[in-house]
């Protein structure tokens, strides 16, 4: 993982395209290859979040184009991986406490990014952008509920989380080499995490 994620921000710092095309896939596929080597498939807990990476091992991939619609699609499998996931959490000694503890600083995490992001988001990807905040907030409430399980489950959803906002970052706000050498080890790790919580 280490190594394939550092071809990828090496190859992304570099523009280039054929580097990103050949790490990405890579790096994604050692957090599936880390679930299954941890026993995914012989709880519901480990299919769901298994599930999970495989969709974002998917949106990994639709988001290398440049295209604004490829885009929306890599959206799409980010958000039904974060719906994957909070079913995962629900599956694993979930307590609705913890979770409601969990959703105040939540939601006001959403406030304050929706404000950041608001004048810089096109008007065709308000709702898609509205849409996935509500859904990996969601996930970090599951993590939350989840988290006296696993203290492990809440952190890879939080790392997650703000992997995320580099996303946002690169491609609304502010293009730079920073948000790639800050956000990826955020999303690689936080995925890795997750996969060993199986």
């Amino acid at each position: 993982m280490t190594a394939a994620v550092a071809a990828l921000v090496t190859a992304d710092y570099r523009g280039s395209r054929p580097g990103i095309w050949l790490a990405k896939p890579l790096a994604s596929s050692v957090f599936v290859a880390a679930a299954l080597a941890h026993g995914a498939l012989s709880s519901r807990y480990g299919i769901c979040v298994l599930a999970a990476l495989v969709l974002s091992w998917l949106g990994d991939v639709l988001l290398i184009p440049a295209d604004t619609r490829v885009f929306r699609a890599g959206i799409g499998a980010f958000a039904l991986a974060h719906v994957a996931y909070v079913a995962a959490f629900a599956a694993r000694a979930f307590a609705p406490a913890r979770a409601a503890l969990a959703a105040v600083p939540v939601a006001l995490a959403v406030v304050l990014a929706a404000r950041w992001l608001r004048p810089h988001v096109p008007a065709d990807m308000v709702v898609p952008v509205n849409a996935y905040m509500a859904i990996i907030s969601a996930m970090v409430v599951a993590a939350a509920g989840a988290s006296g399980a696993d203290p492990w489950i809440l952190a890879g959803a939080l790392l997650f989380y703000a992997s995320d906002l580099t996303v946002a970052r690169e491609r609304f706000v502010l293009p730079s080499p920073w948000n790639s050498l800050v956000g990826l080890p955020l999303y690689y790790g936080a995925q890795l995490v997750l996969a060993g919580t199986v």
